[in-house]
């Protein structure tokens, strides 16, 4: 079987794709995969370090929302999608699978163009152009929210990385600990706001560096390449705050919290409810709010608080995370909770949609 994967850009679109690809290559070490991508994007990195291909096509922003100008497919765009066909061709791809963002445009229509048959995967509880354009070329669509409104939408779930997937934060939780030079005992807060950090959450936070250590708390705060916020020492013997500016083993940094304060990303969601692990989630204020839609849920079964990112404050913090941190029992339902919600096995789940579109097509062209 030989597959196109469409989804660069961002993260949220790339580690769907490639823990797609490492479910399909687990089934059959022999499926051929290739995957789309810019020469902007984090492809360019995220896809050769877990050792896959990447085919660059040139890129083509386009607008949120269906335009008449999309209609028109201006050159740049025809461009990207000659470029896209001829990866297909040379593939002899038997499938598209695209994920959304700026690549999975060409891609999908590319693929209608050459007849291969398309997947749509949606993250997000409201779809971009992308995927809304994607959607209309094929009954073949996973989403990761029940109430998606994009036609035929099957709930499959956001495929994570087996290292994610298959954690379990009880038994790792003393080793993780150890990895960050942390005490095995004490309640621990993870903090992280993505790959670039978020300002609000790490100015926040370290004001509130006094009140954790004053309560017995520690801290695991992943603060970004960019921070200038920097908590004081605090006293000798007090509780660690621990600041790295990147964390490459983010199960390790799952296992050794017992609670979270993160951004709401449709990633970080699934991958927090899929360890059960409670969070504090700070949607991004900026963009179509799907930040809180994406967190919503997981909140209201229990399994997190939600505070808009303008009320997030030391006093918060105070106020509202730390008296649940000292309580170990409310801590274990709102990890109950988190986990209730979470999928696991998205990839797998995917991976046989990959399957079962393969074969009809397969079985399609030979009764033809």
């Amino acid at each position: 079987m030989r597959v196109v994967l469409a989804g660069g850009g961002t993260a949220g679109h790339i580690e769907p794709a490639l823990a797609l690809a490492d479910a399909l290559r687990r089934h059959d070490p022999n499926t051929g995969i290739v995957c789309l991508g810019t020469e902007r994007g984090l492809e360019t990195r995220l896809v050769p370090q877990r050792g896959y291909e990447l085919a660059l096509i040139p890129p083509v922003p386009l607008p949120r929302t269906l335009t008449p100008q999309l209609l028109s497919v201006p050159g740049r765009l025809r461009g990207a999608i000659n470029a896209a066909a001829g990866v297909l061709d040379q593939m002899r791809a038997d499938v598209l699978v695209g994920f959304g963002g700026y690549v999975a445009t060409p891609g999908y229509l590319a693929a209608r163009k050459r007849k291969v048959p398309i997947i749509v995967h949606e993250a997000n509880p409201k779809p971009g152009l992308a995927n809304k354009l994607g959607s209309r070329f094929t009954d073949h669509v996973a989403v990761s929210h029940h109430d998606s409104p994009l036609p035929n939408a099957k709930f499959v779930g956001i495929p994570l990385r087996r290292d994610i997937a298959n954690l379990d934060r009880m038994a790792m939780g003393d080793k993780a600990r150890s990895y960050f030079g942390l005490l095995p005992e004490l309640p621990t807060l993870l903090i992280f706001g993505g790959s670039q950090g978020a300002r609000s959450l790490n100015r926040n936070a370290v004001a509130a560096a006094p009140a954790f250590r004053a309560a017995g708390i520690q801290v695991l705060h992943i603060v970004g390449p960019k921070n200038t916020e920097v908590p004081d020492p605090g006293p000798a013997g007090a509780p660690q705050y621990v600041t790295i500016p990147y964390c490459d083993r983010m199960d390790l940094a799952y296992a050794a919290a017992d609670m979270a304060m993160c951004r709401a990303g449709a990633m970080t969601c699934a991958e927090l409810s899929a360890v059960a692990l409670p969070a504090v989630y700070v949607p991004l204020p900026i963009g179509n709010g799907e930040q809180r839609l994406n967190a919503e849920p997981i909140v209201q079964n229990g399994g997190g608080l939600l505070i808009d990112d303008a009320e997030l404050s030391p006093e918060w913090i105070a106020g509202h995370l730390i008296p649940i941190l000292r309580d170990p029992a409310r801590v274990a339902n709102m990890s109950e909770a988190a986990g209730r919600m979470g999928r696991r096995d998205a990839d797998v789940a995917l991976a046989r949609m990959v399957y079962d579109v393969v074969r009809a097509a397969h079985q399609q062209g030979q009764g033809q």
